[in-house]
């Protein structure tokens, strides 16, 4: 008793001496600034849960646990925190790292992984949590944001508007099919599936795939009180409009067994069929009031509805050669009612998601690297537990244990094969619970199997106890004695579940009776009959008992296959956490949360986080990256794998020794006035014997100091290639010189041709204008008496009446009239030959004179005249009239007698210009 008591004592002063300890190391009032949870001292289960709950009440629901992400699911709507602007935000920082904690942070980290940042790879991103933890709407947004970041090309808008319409689009349609309210979660996930976003060279979203992991189609036929059926059926209640109800005959007011809860209501609007109006109806079609919807059902399947009739209630039994008909019990013909249903619905969902791959997958072609967003069933745990939430935690135990195998334990492990100074810190192992689910030769999934490959009934209390004879020696599977169901419980990494073992076998099973396909082949409607045209597969189990291929085989290789592909890619991992189990908004369970912290390993990851290296570069992948910071250039025969002898030790030790000058500038340029100690070198980097260790602050680091030498290294090159570039203008700016010099000189070279023999035709019409203007003044009569002497043998015109009275003379061979007002003599000279001359003046004498004077030609271009009055270029005094003479010229033929010949019609140039000019 005393001892008790002194126990008791001891240990609540040693309680209070931590929580003075506690409260000494830590801040309560800085809690909620705490962005990475590896910040935290000390780092305990309480001190993280007290961090996160002072984050949750400061409505910050995104944590860092070193190299995960925690999310706590607010129950809420915040618009705010997910908008377009956050997402180009988070895109266009050159350190995400450095904003608040955020989703968008993993994506944007995954999303430069895959464009080659340090090792170009595939990218997984793995969102795990309880069912009604937030998984769903993490999934959504990831998509949202890589929807968005892919389409910041112009070049392919269109080609990615249009990929990320139909992903984004399928996301509702894919959770009106599968996910259903249940007792944990309103709109929780009932099955798995990863999805598969592609991406091209120019790492732009250019198609998609999506695979789905064991649909729970047994809720189409079965719910558990308080559950609710998949939302469509919901949804089409409620959306269908009048037209579509008589289409479907769907009643107003009909209440369908399988669809409880009905009065609730569900946001959107989706694709529905006359299929699933058909499923509706199977839940009434047995009763002995309905046969009414009996004929609507086989209606709606397009069937005979004898052949329906008869496939729900009679069965085929093959003996030997023959058939014999047995009718079916009510219960057997229940079970056929909901195996028409399952096989419909699960039909139609593959369809769909095949309908939705066909739709937006891209050519393997078009794709080089992908992004794979996980989105599985959450951990369950309800009062009846059977072969869906065995596979669905089998499905959480699997990524479980990839979560240990890839970090916690592989990551202490390397560290250890690289010669860090590194103890271990212990972790929870969930090894032995998948080898008590999937192990060999004995385990849950082979003695299940086993069982249903026997021709015989089921026993659940006959496999109880096979279960406890063959695995009883595993501790991670227990039995209750006292409970009077067979069951067995089994020690998951998140909790203890208790299973059911009544209707499991059957399940697993999942039976097709071979008259329900060949009716469903048959059926006149198109979609139906294309659903099952290569159904024989259904019936595979009751053709050859030894090739059944059960429930739980079929998922566990899918799983297998989905396991390979997050071991080949770079994993992320988002731990969702559930704050209280009824979905509250902003209210924060210390119970529930910590028991999730503690199942998910968020403890052990932070303290491996906090002490150890998250970044792992191989030698070789880190100088062909920063080699640059001090020019060092990375040869083949350097880069070459580590052996235990040989050559090789010696290419890693010149490799390390390579690394180790690149850390030691990044490091002086950290800390230029102050010595680092070898401690805080270590605590940032360490150099194993392949690979070296970074801390993300050492990583932020080396990028800096790379962008800024590929800086001064780009600006060196834009250097040369301006000066490459102007000496290239120069040198066509000289030669179109020369070039333009030449054709220059050519063209003042043709011109001066031109100007000389223009020059040559003035020159020789110059001088023969000379000559005959000599001629003429040499022959110039001085009155006229010589005048009608020298010419008396010319018949001078004869003048009628008209001229002696208007003083005007018309000679037959002038054709135009030239004013004449006592111009020069010489400027008629070399007017037109044809002359009209009008005279005001009357009197024959004067017009005589005048005549004389211009000795007029008797026929069209002979000029007789002759003058001596060249030189002062008018004619004799004497022999000009004594009134105002009108003279019209025509024009000169030397119209381009100058040097610089003006290109004008109207312009009178040459020699006529220089006697016009003369007073």
């Amino acid at each position: 008793m005393r001892n008790n008591r002194a126990q008791d004592l001891r240990k609540s002063f040693i309680d209070s001496l931590e929580e003075d300890i506690r409260d000494f190391l830590i801040n309560e009032a800085e809690l909620h600034t705490y962005d990475d949870l590896t910040k935290v001292n000390p780092v305990t289960p309480s001190t993280v849960l007290k961090c996160l709950q002072a984050r949750y009440s400061a409505k910050v629901f995104y944590t860092h646990a070193g190299c995960t992400l925690v999310a706590l699911n607010p129950f809420q709507p915040i618009p705010h925190l997910y908008s377009l602007d956050v997402m180009r935000e988070y895109h266009a920082a050159p350190q995400p790292q450095e904003f608040k904690p955020h989703i968008f942070i993993v994506a944007e980290e995954a999303y430069r992984n895959v464009q080659g940042q340090v090792e170009p790879m595939n990218q997984s991103l793995v969102v795990s949590g309880e069912s009604g933890a937030g998984k769903t709407w993490t999934s959504r947004c990831l998509m949202k944001y890589y929807a968005t970041v892919a389409a910041s090309s112009q070049k392919c808008q269109d080609t990615v508007e249009k990929i990320e319409r139909r992903v984004l689009g399928s996301n509702p349609i894919m959770e009106a099919f599968g996910n259903a309210c249940t007792l944990r979660n309103s709109n929780s996930s009932r099955f798995g599936k990863y999805i598969q976003l592609q991406l091209n060279g120019s790492q732009l979203l250019v198609g998609a795939s999506v695979q789905t992991y064991l649909l729970e189609k047994t809720r189409v036929a079965f719910q558990a009180p308080n559950e609710r059926n998949f939302h469509i059926f919901y949804q089409m209640m409620k959306g269908a409009t009048e037209k579509q109800r008589l289409e479907w005959m769907l009643p107003l007011d009909q209440d369908f067994a399988w669809l409880p809860h009905a009065e609730k209501t569900l946001e959107g609007k989706y694709c529905t069929s006359r299929m699933l109006a058909c499923v509706d109806y199977c839940s009434l079609s047995l009763s002995s009031f309905c046969a009414g919807f009996l004929q609507k059902t086989a209606d709606l399947l397009q069937v005979p509805l004898d052949e329906l009739q008869s496939c729900l209630t009679v069965r085929t039994l093959h003996a030997g050669k023959q058939n014999v008909l047995k009718p079916c019990s009510q219960s057997e013909c229940s079970v056929r009612r909901d195996c028409l249903a399952k096989v419909i619905y699960a039909q139609l969902f593959d369809w769909l998601v095949t309908f939705i791959n066909n739709s937006m997958c891209a050519d393997s072609s078009m794709w080089c690297n992908f992004i794979g967003l996980l989105d599985v069933y959450g951990f369950e745990c309800f009062l009846l537990n059977n072969l869906e939430q065995l596979c669905i935690n089998y499905a959480n135990e699997k990524l479980q244990q990839h979560f240990v195998a890839h970090y916690l334990k592989a990551q202490q492990e390397e560290y250890v094969t690289e010669g860090l100074q590194w103890s271990f810190i212990r972790y929870q192992d969930n090894q032995g619970c998948l080898d008590l689910i999937e192990g060999s030769p004995s385990s849950i999934f082979s003695l299940l199997n086993e069982d249903c490959r026997l021709n015989r009934a089921s026993d659940a209390k006959q496999f109880c106890v096979r279960l406890q004879k063959e695995l009883s020696h595993n501790a991670s599977i227990s039995w209750d004695k006292f409970s009077k169901q067979p069951h067995f419980t089994v020690a998951h990494y998140a909790d203890k579940v208790s299973y059911q073992i009544e209707g499991m076998m059957e399940k697993n099973k999942d039976p097709v009776p071979p008259e329900l396909i060949s009716l469903l082949q048959n059926s006149q409607d198109s979609l139906l009959h294309s659903l099952f045209a290569d159904g024989d597969h259904e019936s595979e189990g009751l053709r050859g008992h030894s090739k059944v291929v059960t429930v739980v085989s079929k998922f566990r290789n899918s799983l297998e296959s989905l396991m390979k592909i997050l071991h080949s890619t770079t994993p992320h991992y988002t731990r969702c956490i559930k704050p209280n189990p009824d979905c509250r908004p902003l209210t924060f369970k210390r119970e529930e949360v910590i028991a999730q912290l503690e199942a998910c390993g968020i403890v052990e990851t932070i303290n491996i986080s906090a002490a150890g290296f998250p970044i792992r570069i191989p030698y070789g992948n880190f100088l062909q990256r920063y080699g640059l910071i001090t020019n060092t250039r990375l040869t083949a025969q350097m880069n070459t794998p580590l052996s235990p002898t040989g050559p090789e030790m010696s290419n890693q030790a010149v490799l390390g020794s390579a690394v180790e000058d690149v850390l030691n500038v990044v490091l002086k340029r950290r800390a230029p006035n102050s010595t680092l100690s070898p401690d805080d070198n270590n605590n940032m980097v360490h150099c194993g014997r392949t690979k070296v260790f970074l801390t993300h602050s050492l990583l932020e680091m080396l990028e800096v100091h790379r962008d800024r030498v590929r800086s001064q290294k780009a600006f060196c090159i834009q250097c040369c290639w301006r000066r490459y570039q102007n000496r290239l203008r120069n040198l066509k700016r000289q030669a179109a010189t020369r070039l333009q010099a030449g054709v220059r000189s050519w063209l003042v070279r043709r011109e001066i041709r031109k100007w000389h023999k223009a020059a040559s035709v003035i020159q020789t019409k110059w001088r023969r204008w000379r000559v005959w203007m000599d001629a003429l003044a040499e022959a110039e009569l001085d009155d006229a008496e010589d005048f009608i002497e020298n010419e008396a043998s010319s018949a001078l015109p004869k003048l009628d009446r008209l001229l002696k009275e208007r003083g005007s003379v018309q000679l037959s061979s002038i054709q135009e009239p030239v004013m004449v007002r006592g111009w020069p003599i010489g400027l008629a000279m070399t007017s037109a030959p044809s002359i009209t001359v009008s005279l005001t003046a009357t009197g024959f004498q004067r017009i005589m004179s005048m005549m004389a004077c211009l000795k007029i030609p008797f026929r069209n271009g002979e000029y007789k005249v002759k003058t001596n009055q060249f030189d002062q270029g008018v004619a004799s005094i004497r022999a000009q009239p004594r009134g105002s003479i009108k003279v019209h010229l025509q024009r000169s033929p030397l119209l381009y007698a100058d040097m610089h010949p003006v290109h004008k019609t109207d312009v009178v140039t040459g020699f006529n210009q220089i006697l016009l000019e003369r007073p």
